[in-house]
């Protein structure tokens, strides 16, 4: 019956794929020492900015020897900064199979007009043929498609002796997924994705092997001050110690500390894997009883744990009644899938959310889609 409702509600209806939902316990109370009405230049205020650094490095487990820097505009300014500042100095292949993958190779090819720049795509749902890329070149891919929710397996396509250099768009996956940084010359994520951080920020990555190209290689093209990563042939080292390009937000950045402390809290990055593993089990496993759902990453080893994308049975607007019926329950939050993705819902499972937040919501997809379709 349509009408009768699960008796169990999720304690916390926020699916969104970004800002994501925050850490049980989080509370605005959790933010009183941040260093706010004072300079982000104050020793205070960069002591508080290194913290937020180191913690990424003991949290992410980044080599010793890679840089770490909050920049602007979250992980697009990150993935933006890589891309003016590091290429053009070898061809370019571009790896892509959802909208924000398609966003770069656009950037490269119609802003950039890198004239050596190839893309290797693929359609919604599958990955590209990963034998294609040329490592003579330097290669930029996403992770972890947060609007497909597909998700290259691991790293073992990219080889160790690569000439080029691998830029790698992490924001959905970063917290939640293997990555082998051995792999990876520039990995750029915002925090409001796995850890449910506060927006406007961004946090770039950088190899000894990107360093060394900075060091060595001027782009042809005029380069943003908010872009610029090195000063008389050197790299800024300020910008990867706490001194930021443009203004902070020290709430923002006090939010992403107790984050990551919470992150410490549960296991770091094991106790993060783990758990938004759970949660996306819950909704696989759901989705093989189902007999409407199915999730849009065809080949399971590829299946996003984070951002789980589903396609429903039925006519093309059930997705959208199933929304506003959730929304209106508050049941869950901002689950339609990505406006440029096929219709279908999206729900967040990384790892802020509890698992049985999502086994709750399972049972109020069963209802929604009923009555979207009259049952």
């Amino acid at each position: 019956m349509t009408d009768q409702k699960p008796a169990v509600r999720p304690a916390c209806a926020n699916f969104s794929s970004g800002p994501c939902a925050k850490f049980p316990g989080w509370s605005p109370e959790k933010l009183k020492d941040a260093v706010v009405g004072r300079s982000h230049r104050s020793s205070l205020g960069k002591a508080r900015l290194k913290k937020a650094i180191d913690l990424t490095r003991e949290v992410l487990e980044v080599p010793a020897d890679y840089k770490i820097g909050i920049v602007p505009a979250s992980d697009t300014g990150a993935v933006e900064m890589a891309l003016w500042s590091l290429l053009g100095q070898r061809p370019v292949d571009m790896v892509a199979w959802e909208s924000f993958g398609d966003g770069w190779v656009s950037d490269v090819m119609k802003q950039l007009k890198l004239k050596d720049a190839r893309k290797i795509t693929a359609p919604y749902g599958e990955l590209p043929d990963l034998s294609q890329i040329d490592f003579s070149h330097d290669v930029v891919f996403t992770w972890n498609g947060t609007t497909s929710g597909v998700r290259v397996p691991d790293a073992g396509f990219i080889p160790a002796n690569r000439e080029g250099l691998t830029i790698c768009d992490a924001t959905s996956s970063a917290f939640a997924q293997e990555m082998d940084f051995a792999k990876l010359d520039v990995v750029t994520f915002s925090w409001q994705k796995v850890l449910g951080g506060e927006g406007a920020h961004g946090v770039l990555i950088l190899s000894p092997r990107a360093v060394a190209r900075l060091e060595s290689y001027t782009p042809a093209w005029p380069m943003p001050k908010i872009f610029r990563l090195t000063s008389g042939g050197k790299l800024i080292a300020g910008i990867f110690e706490g001194e930021t390009i443009n203004t902070p937000s020290m709430l923002c950045v006090e939010d992403y500390v107790v984050s990551l402390e919470w992150a410490k809290s549960i296991g770091g990055l094991k106790g993060l894997r783990a758990r938004a593993d759970a949660n996306a089990k819950v909704l696989n496993d759901w989705m093989d009883k189902s007999g409407f759902a199915k999730n849009l990453a065809k080949v399971p080893a590829t299946r996003s744990n984070t951002s789980v994308c589903l396609t429903l049975a039925g006519a093309e607007d059930v997705p959208k009644q199933i929304v506003k019926l959730l929304e209106a329950e508050k049941v869950a939050f901002d689950i339609g899938a990505y406006r440029d993705a096929p219709p279908g819902l999206r729900i967040w499972c990384g790892a802020t959310v509890e698992t049985r937040d999502v086994e709750a919501l399972t049972h109020w997809l069963d209802w929604a889609y009923a009555k979207a379709n009259g049952e």
